[in-house]
């Protein structure tokens, strides 16, 4: 008995896109609550392990206390965990699917073991786009800032969403053709156990100054490996993050009862969350992407914990960008590369730009990112 599901959904209509512009600017009041308001000792040790970051800075409270911070802090990328808006909480549209696509963080502070965090957030722009994945799509672009509960400004950012149109995405885009056509990847023991080499290697700088002085333009950063993808791997970020939409039992009828365009029935005729993309394969392929794939903040994550390896717990990570550029499905492996592109002196800091790159196993560009660091000098 087949179990694929025939349907229809939503479009993107000119309509929805002029009610959705009205909204630009205007500061967006309650919604739904962060995974995390408290930066505790679990949530940031959840969040670091949810990437696979074992930094002991995050997450060991005797090894932090001989730090310049006195005591653990969170990383930089444990922010996304306090704010559904800068995670993909889109609104407007209902029923058109949103993929989370990038983002600009700037952080002036550290977040420190008990930060109560809040957050302020408005829609800051539309873009429309045309598509190989899906045609016609809609960059909705959030800004968000993040306040202690000293009322400092810890960090802001910018991000975006895609809206894409299902159906077209799975019946004529074309981004993904090749790669659905192709058998499943079969690694062979060896296969991995040369990819796992590069987490044997994996270097944590941790107390060892990294000094601006001892930098040089152009000088690599030690590849960093992510994978092989698994929907195990991707749970375990949604355990640190605490994804979107995921509710169990009432609090998921909750939900779906007040946002009936989230309710998109699984096989058994249930109505279930979109974001089940990144652990159930069918839907995935029904809204036009590879099979089950990675979170966007996770990707942007990796990018992050691949910077704050190199620079050490003297180091601060002042700004970062990314950019996804195709889906990391199940099986697939991520090399994460970097170099040192520029360094500068700006208001008596010392700081460093690095460019980043990460490509899969076949060498297909998956993300494109860069970062800011301020480093400690030998002056």
């Amino acid at each position: 008995m087949s179990t694929t599901t025939e349907r229809t959904f939503p479009k993107i209509t000119d309509n929805g896109l002029d009610e959705l512009r009205e909204r630009i600017g205007l500061k967006i009041g309650v919604t739904a609550e962060p995974w995390c308001y408290e930066a505790t000792r679990d949530n940031i040790r959840h969040y670091a392990h949810g990437i696979g970051d074992d930094n002991p800075l995050w997450c060991d409270p005797d090894y932090a206390a001989k730090t310049k911070y006195g005591g653990i802090v969170a990383l930089p990328s444990f922010l996304f965990s306090t704010s559904r808006i800068v995670s993909g909480y889109v609104g407007g549209l209902p029923g058109v699917h949103a993929m989370w696509s990038g983002a600009d963080w700037e952080w002036h502070k550290p977040v420190h073991r008990n930060d109560t965090i809040r957050t302020e957030a408005y829609l800051k722009d539309l873009i429309e786009h045309e598509t190989r994945f899906a045609g016609r799509a809609v960059q909705q672009i959030y800004h968000v800032d993040f306040f202690n509960q000293e009322g400092d400004k810890v960090a802001e950012a910018d991000s975006w969403c895609f809206r894409t149109e299902r159906d077209h995405a799975r019946e004529q885009g074309s981004k993904y053709k090749e790669v659905r056509e192709r058998a499943p990847r079969r690694y062979s023991t060896e296969e991995i156990q040369e990819a796992y080499k590069l987490y044997a290697k994996e270097e944590v700088r941790g107390s060892t100054p990294r000094y601006w002085e001892d930098v040089k333009e152009g000088e690599a950063l030690p590849v960093m490996f992510k994978g092989p993808m698994t929907v195990t791997g991707f749970i375990a970020y949604a355990q640190g993050w605490g994804g979107l939409y995921i509710r169990a039992n009432k609090l998921a009828w909750k939900l779906i009862d007040a946002h009936p365009g989230v309710g998109i029935t699984n096989r058994f005729g249930i109505p279930d969350v979109p974001e089940r993309v990144h652990w159930e394969e069918d839907f995935a392929l029904e809204v036009g992407a590879p099979g089950a794939y990675d979170y966007g903040p996770e990707r942007t994550s990796w990018l992050t914990h691949h910077l704050t390896n190199w620079m050490g717990d003297d180091g601060f990570l002042c700004k970062a960008h990314c950019k996804i550029r195709r889906h990391n499905p199940e099986g697939d492996m991520l090399f994460i590369k970097g170099f040192v592109k520029r360094k500068f002196v700006e208001n008596g800091r010392h700081l460093v730009e690095i460019s980043q790159e990460a490509h899969n196993q076949d060498d297909e560009l998956s993300v494109i990112g860069s970062g800011v660091v301020e480093l400690p000098t030998r002056g």
